[in-house]
């Protein structure tokens, strides 16, 4: 069903590229990419959030930063935002993805879902926060997918 799944936050250097590995490792079968809506093209994991991710043996090593395309949202079976603005970006870059479109935190706080804040330049607590949401997130993903 859902096949390719993408996974989009701001710079697609803290949140998204660690939730994509966290679903890959959870699903190999399954293809999971990463954009951000303002991407910083290019560089790689921050290095907090990999740190992190390495920990719990994600391999984030790889990756480099991409820019949102419509193309990306077309080819995409289930589109993965971090907050409902970055739905509504989406969904204005291209209408035809918003039904696909849901938050990451969707199932979280008892299913009445919630917004995974972006930890960019902020303390290594809210990055250690984040990362719980992540886990927390992508775990119920799992058991959707």
């Amino acid at each position: 069903m859902f096949e390719r799944v993408l996974v989009v936050c701001t710079g697609n250097i803290c949140r998204s590229p660690v939730a994509a590995a966290m679903l890959r490792q959870a699903l190999p079968a399954k293809q999971f990419r990463s954009a951000g809506l303002g991407a910083l093209v290019g560089q790689g994991v921050e290095l907090t959030a990999r740190g992190l991710a390495e920990a719990d043996g994600l391999d984030v090593s790889d990756h480099h930063a991409r820019q949102l395309t419509r193309d990306m949202l077309a080819h995409a079976d289930l589109v993965l935002v971090m907050s409902h603005g970055q739905r509504r970006a989406g969904g204005e870059l291209a209408p035809e993805a918003l039904g696909k479109t849901l938050l990451l935190g969707k199932w979280l706080d008892d299913g009445q879902g919630r917004d995974i804040p972006d930890p960019y330049r902020k303390s290594q607590e809210a990055f250690e926060h984040v990362h719980q949401l992540l886990k927390e997130a992508t775990g119920e993903w799992v058991k959707r997918l």
